[in-house]
């Protein structure tokens, strides 16, 4: 089973290339835990159709599926220029003008997707086209348009994005789009929803509030992506800790600030996600060059091993399956050296645990895990009518499959993208998660070791009337 079974989950982009229940189930029989749906790109008509599709699918397939929504965030555009394409030179001084109606002529003042001139200071540094035309401000020209010398020879296209490391959004991280799409995503089947350009926790409090008042029961994942939010390891780390989980967005990160501290603040963010029990996403270009190609490079095999050997609950695919023309073939690649990597290579346990607010059952998971490593168990299940058990087992980062048991549908969900975990749904009683081995058992998805007849299991529970997990057993199933 250990070695069949991936610790470390999918997630996968859905678009274009996946646009239809068919191949959304294809993609999820391949090894798809979780579907990240990209308010970037597409209406709530299509999402509303995606949504059905990964539904049928995974229940067809008989597990839990997750679905992440992605807000846009103020991912700052340029709109639509003319012919698709202006030539730069350095020293040329180009005016940026809130897009309201602007029509571009072909000029030297092209229209953006957000007036900067409310929130840009002359001296900032100004990136065009993911870093490939670099600028600074230098004038604020009108209430609606900004100045900027250019840098470097290069050229801009319509719709691409632009980065400024060092501007101040105060806080303003939530645009009316992300707004109505927040308000749209509390009316569906969402399981996460993702928040682009975090700088502070208070980004992280302030949307947890939008979302309890429309009575959503999504978690929130902080994406990395900003040079304020890695400014220090302080603010990082309380991020983490008001965050449900993280997903260190690399490519713009890059970007903002500079690629050679993206190894390590993957690290640094693995690691701390490890000792808050917060899930960890590890995102962008993981296997890029499949976008046009049917294999990876040998380099992004050894990025998403990293990935893996690092302790990441999820690896995550953006063009690849969006856009790509191998979306099925990517999944699976991406399976393969999951499966090599985890079956060759052990992660280091913690040598504390968690830091969470409950040292009862923190304590007790981190004993379930230990026990199961010592003893040489199977397979731990888990019950949770919450989640939090289960995901300071998996902090752990056990060398066994984690099965949870759950009654409730959303937490199964939630808990698809876990390190090392398949969720499943069932009415509660005093031995549900001795049956669910039982019954995973019978239908060969549990196996037991070679020459043995039992399944060793360490069961973590505890009684329906109290809160919290009280109880490990070990069981011969």
């Amino acid at each position: 089973m250990s070695k069949l079974f991936k610790r470390t989950k999918i997630l996968a982009t859905v678009g274009p290339s996946v646009f239809g229940a068919e191949k959304i189930e294809e993609m999820i029989m391949a090894g798809v835990n979780g579907c990240r749906l990209n308010c970037s790109h597409g209406t709530n008509g299509e999402r509303d159709e995606q949504i059905k599709w990964i539904r049928a699918a995974a229940e067809k397939k008989g597990r839990s599926v997750a679905i992440l929504q992605d807000l846009q965030g103020p991912k700052i555009r340029l709109g639509t220029l003319k012919d698709n394409h202006l030539d730069l030179l350095k020293d040329d001084e180009l005016v940026l003008e809130a897009a309201d109606g602007f029509v571009h002529d072909g000029g030297y003042t092209v229209p953006v997707q957000y007036n900067l001139a409310e929130k840009v200071k002359v001296g900032e540094p100004l990136s065009m086209f993911d870093g490939k035309v670099k600028s600074e401000v230098i004038e604020i020209v009108s209430d609606t348009a900004i100045k900027v010398r250019v840098l470097n020879d290069g050229f801009i296209m319509s719709k691409k994005g632009l980065n400024l490391p060092d501007t101040d959004f105060g806080g303003d991280i939530l645009t009316p789009k992300d707004l109505a799409d927040i308000e749209y995503g509390a009316t569906q089947d969402y399981d996460y929803v993702a928040l682009s350009f975090v700088q502070t926790a208070d980004d992280i409090v302030r949307l947890k509030q939008l979302l309890l008042s429309y009575g959503s029961t999504a978690k929130v994942i902080a994406k990395i992506e900003t040079k304020k939010a890695i400014s220090s390891d302080e603010n990082l780390e309380e991020i983490v800790k008001v965050a449900d989980g993280i997903m260190i967005a690399r490519g713009d990160m890059a970007v903002e600030a500079g690629a050679e501290v993206v190894p390590i603040i993957q690290r640094k963010l693995i690691a701390m996600c490890r000792r808050h029990g917060r899930l960890c996403i590890v995102a962008t270009q993981m296997l890029s060059s499949m976008v046009e190609s049917p294999e990876p490079t040998r380099a992004e095999v050894s990025d998403v091993a990293t990935a893996v050997v690092q302790g990441a609950d999820v690896v995550m695919l953006s063009d690849e399956t969006a856009n790509g023309k191998y979306p099925i073939e990517t999944v699976k690649e991406m399976k393969k050296v999951i499966l090599y990597t985890q079956n060759h290579s052990r992660i280091a346990p913690m040598s504390h645990l968690p830091e969470n607010k409950d040292a009862i059952y923190d304590a007790i998971s981190g004993a379930a895990a230990r026990l199961a490593e010592e003893i040489d168990a199977d397979v731990i299940v888990c019950q949770t009518a919450s989640g939090n058990t289960a995901m300071a087992i998996a902090a752990q980062r056990p060398n066994v499959p984690i099965i949870s048991v759950t009654p409730n549908q959303r937490v199964a969900n939630q808990l698809a993208l876990l390190y090392a975990n398949s969720a499943f749904v069932r009415p509660y009683s005093e031995q549900f998660g001795y049956e669910l081995a039982e019954e995973l058992k019978a239908a060969e998805y549990l196996h037991t070791k070679e020459g043995e007849k039992d399944l060793l299991a360490v069961i973590v529970s505890g009684d329906k009337n109290k809160v919290g997990t009280d109880t490990i057993m070990v069981r011969n199933v």
